[in-house]
């Protein structure tokens, strides 16, 4: 075994592993930080599989022979984030004009171009298969109801956003999104960001403007819920007192289904105040080649990586 800090790290198998002798001997992971290069490394076989890849890029693999791509759905959760909407006289402090941005994206045309349609597009912030989730659609992709909207809050010719923050390194989603607010009046500037930046402006409340957030932390609706949308939450800007009342209660709640109703009740108070624009539950795209005859890719539910590594065989 030996491992080099940001270049690779290699594994050897141990054959006593108490579940299983493990088929491949000896495994490398190396550190591919550019989604092109990985697409090479995988079409030159110089790796037996690679993860994260999107649009053209995931495309284009899908359509190389010998190749094969694959989407799952994991904990990943991505939504508009409105720092401002906290802050009285911005734009964003009316409920109508962070509706507006939500009628303003076209969910299912980005998901398609960005996603492969492998990503679900979604109107709560806790993925549906996490306990106390509450299922809520989408809102409906609706350029007439959203400029109308914004009319109604006072800026029938839109109003400047100032700076969209990507999560990073989900870029084209980003721009995407920043372009269909740029439809309806939402004049946003698109900022890239290097993604350990990103995370810690998150955390030191430094974004502002609107910017996509993401998680894909485990757990369920109460853990979701609490870092974002309570008073003590490590990447909220502000919560209501009727949310932080319920979300009290429901901590020392021991009944279970009225733990659930509790947590039915914020999420909904969510949905309807607008805190937050959830786009989708994330699909997370991998690749594999042909020597590969299990990749490991789908043995293990909602986990967007080869496991257990000890299952994973090389064709003979």
């Amino acid at each position: 075994m030996s491992f080099q800090p940001g270049i690779e790290l290699v594994l050897e198998a141990f054959e006593g592993y108490w579940r299983k002798t493990p088929s491949v001997k000896r495994v490398v992971m190396r550190s591919l930080p550019e989604e092109s290069t990985r697409a090479a490394a995988l079409k030159r076989g110089e790796v037996d599989g690679a993860y994260f890849f999107n649009g053209p890029i995931a495309e284009d693999i899908r359509r190389t022979p010998g190749l094969t791509l694959t989407g799952i759905r994991t904990n990943g959760l991505f939504f508009l984030v409105f720092p401002e909407q906290w802050t009285p006289g911005s734009p964003w402090a009316d409920v109508r004009v962070r509706r507006a941005a939500s009628l303003a994206v076209d969910r299912a045309t980005i998901n398609a171009s960005e996603s492969l349609g492998f990503s679900a597009p979604t109107g709560g912030i806790v993925p549906r298969h996490q306990e106390f989730a509450l299922a809520i659609p989408p809102d409906p992709y609706d350029e007439k109801k959203a400029k109308a909207l914004l009319a109604e809050a006072g800026y029938p010719r839109g109003f400047d956003a100032g700076d969209f923050t990507p999560y990073p390194p989900y870029n084209g989603m980003g721009e995407a999104i920043a372009n269909n607010f740029n439809a309806v009046g939402i004049k946003a500037r698109v900022r890239i960001m290097e993604r350990a930046a990103f995370l810690s402006a998150w955390r030191d409340k430094k974004l502002k403007n609107v910017f996509v957030g993401a998680t894909g932390a485990a757990g369920n609706a109460s853990t979701r819920i609490e870092p974002y949308a309570t008073g003590k939450g490590v990447n909220s800007y502000g919560t209501i007192p009727e949310i932080e009342s319920l979300f009290q209660r429901q901590l020392v709640e021991l009944d279970r289904k009225k733990r659930e109703d509790l947590l039915f009740q914020i999420q909904r108070l969510i949905a309807e105040r607008v805190m937050f624009v959830p786009i989708w539950e994330n699909g997370f795209i991998r690749a594999y080649g042909p020597r590969l005859e299990e990749p490991g890719l789908t043995l293990i539910p909602a986990f967007p990586y080869s496991g257990p590594l000890e299952d994973v065989r090389l064709k003979k």
